[in-house]
């Protein structure tokens, strides 16, 4: 039996990009850290809200990378003056990845109470209805 994928499907022409970005997005192996929020702010708008607490702004930053958003935290160095008795506040670096769609673009990134707030707005395409000539063969 063969398996059927979504470029491989008769009616989905042109859609081999498509599948290839879903086995990106599997493959990203994000761990989970920073948590996030995603959530749909109106019809056409997006906000996405890290939880990036002891992160300045000088830490962070944010690409469009292959239709790709990254977003990379990393602490600078620490004073080596400090004694910790307990340690439990980890200084790690990260980076979290989201696939865009054609038409969405980033608005603005905020930060506000430790958590980064990213803004994405999605263009609606103009309805477009071409005619194709029919030309008679010879």
């Amino acid at each position: 039996m063969t398996k059927l994928t979504l470029g491989s499907h008769p009616f989905l022409l042109g859609f081999e990009q498509l599948e290839r970005l879903v086995e990106r997005t599997a493959k990203s192996g994000n761990d989970g850290y920073p948590p996030y929020n995603i959530e749909q702010t109106s019809e056409t708008s997006y906000r996405i809200t890290l939880a990036v607490a002891g992160f300045s702004d000088d830490d962070l930053s944010i690409t469009i990378e292959d239709r790709q958003l990254v977003i990379r935290g990393r602490q600078s160095e620490e004073d080596a003056s400090r004694i910790f008795l307990h340690r439990g506040i980890a200084a790690r670096q990260f980076q979290r990845s989201f696939v865009l769609a054609d038409g969405v673009d980033i608005g603005e990134a905020t930060m506000e109470n430790g958590l980064l707030h990213v803004d994405l707005n999605r263009a609606i395409p103009d309805s477009v209805v071409q005619t194709i000539q029919i030309k008679k063969g010879s």
